[in-house]
């Protein structure tokens, strides 16, 4: 019992842990679906980073190309400005000097009255000069604006190839939690796969506890029944004793008288009954027929007999080792077929005027094989010649199935 006991804690304990395995199991499951939930998104995310990141590059590189287009367009505004510095300053100091002689002339043209035509022609070259002059400065002005233009546009484009190389580091960020995501979900599902083993090894060992539980329940109750079968088998016999008692206690008082000559002998060991009749109370010597005194005493035994319903009735006829002699012969060839037709007659009383159940009885000759002292001497040789009622058991079946 102690040991179907530990193996029901085993059981039990096997069960309570496939539970919690399918329990953590459940868990991680659903932290798996969650992870590949938050995967997809990393991936969807990481796309669209990776397709701004595309698109980012490309605009850098035609930013880039821009601001190489803008540093040489630069380069060359910057050498014409120079350039038309350069010129603003020779014209500028050239302007001077002419309006100084302007300043003059414009003294000396009070003074000519009209002048001359050379002088006039000078007059008017020169304000031509000034008005190319003019005409240069805001030439310089305008490219020293476009100038700002595209410094500020070069700027412009800096801070977006900043604000690219921003982006494209967050997209190598999230490659790397995504990354991470993927093998976290690698090692859960790892994890949950050996879960699933365990959790299945688990149940395993638990069905083939509980299988040995239910094994060495099944034996127990064999065994159980088994107890009960052979104690209702004991209680049984013990009755079938109790009875077989009685019957030899009414037996030895009807043959008290014979019991008490010494003819007749009755003996009980346990289930069995043997009562043991010298020849001489039913037959006369060489005979088979029941003499009348023999008839009183068949009488006597069979009121018992014909009471007994338990038990198998078996007449036995013996004899001692003397043949038969030669007036007989012809009638019994043999002691084996004198002591059997002792046996039959007997048996025949029994059924015809005794009164008991005919399939309870059976009949047998043994002829000198079965002495129970020696034929040396002439007691032991009568002790020899005897008829004995056996009566044995039924099969235990039958018997324990009476007292249910």
């Amino acid at each position: 019992m102690a040991g179907l006991r530990d193996r029901e804690e085993e059981a039990k304990k096997a069960q309570e842990e496939a539970r919690q395995a399918q329990i953590t199991s459940g868990e991680l499951r659903r932290e798996r679906d969650l992870l590949r939930v938050k995967s997809d998104d990393l991936e969807r995310k990481l796309q669209t980073a990776q397709q701004e990141r595309a698109a980012l590059a490309k605009a850098v590189t035609e930013a880039n190309q821009q601001i190489a287009a803008s540093e040489k367009e630069k380069e060359q505004v910057a050498a014409a400005l120079r350039e038309a510095e350069n010129n603003v300053r020779d014209l500028t100091t050239k302007l001077n000097a002419e309006q100084s002689k302007v300043a003059a002339l414009q003294q000396d043209k009070q003074k000519l009255l009209g002048g001359t035509t050379t002088a006039q022609d000078e007059i008017a070259r020169l304000q031509k000069r000034a008005g190319k002059l003019e005409t240069d400065a805001a030439r310089v002005k305008d490219l020293e604006k476009r100038l700002s233009e595209r410094d500020r546009q070069i700027g412009t484009l800096r801070q977006e190839a900043t604000d690219r190389h921003v982006i494209a580091a967050k997209a190598a960020l999230l490659t790397e939690e995504l990354e991470k995501s993927k093998q976290r979900v690698t090692a859960l599902t790892n994890e949950l796969a050996a879960l699933g083993e365990e959790a299945a090894a688990a149940k395993q060992e638990g069905d083939r506890l509980q299988a040995t539980v239910e094994e060495e329940r099944a034996r127990l109750k064999a065994g159980d029944a088994e107890r009960a079968r052979l104690e209702q088998e004991r209680a049984a016999k013990e009755a079938e004793i109790a009875r077989l008692t009685r019957t030899h206690e009414d037996l030895t008082n009807s043959l008290k008288a014979e019991i008490e000559k010494g003819d007749i002998k009755i003996k009980q060991v346990r289930d069995r009954l043997t009562i043991n009749m010298v020849d001489r109370v039913l037959f006369d010597s060489g005979q088979a027929q029941v003499k009348l005194a023999g008839l009183k005493v068949l009488k006597q035994v069979s009121d018992v007999l014909k009471k007994v319903t338990d038990k198998q009735d078996r007449i036995e006829g013996h004899t001692d080792n003397v043949p038969i002699g030669v007036k007989l012969r012809e009638k019994f060839a043999t002691n084996w077929e004198l002591s059997t037709a002792r046996a039959t007659s007997v048996v025949r009383y029994l059924i015809e005027e005794g009164g008991v159940d005919r399939t309870m009885l059976a009949a047998g000759g043994y002829a000198d094989t079965r002495a129970v002292e020696s034929n040396d001497t002439d007691t032991g040789k009568a002790a020899n010649r005897r008829i004995e009622i056996v009566l044995y058991p039924k099969d235990l079946t039958d018997l324990a199935g009476t007292i249910k």
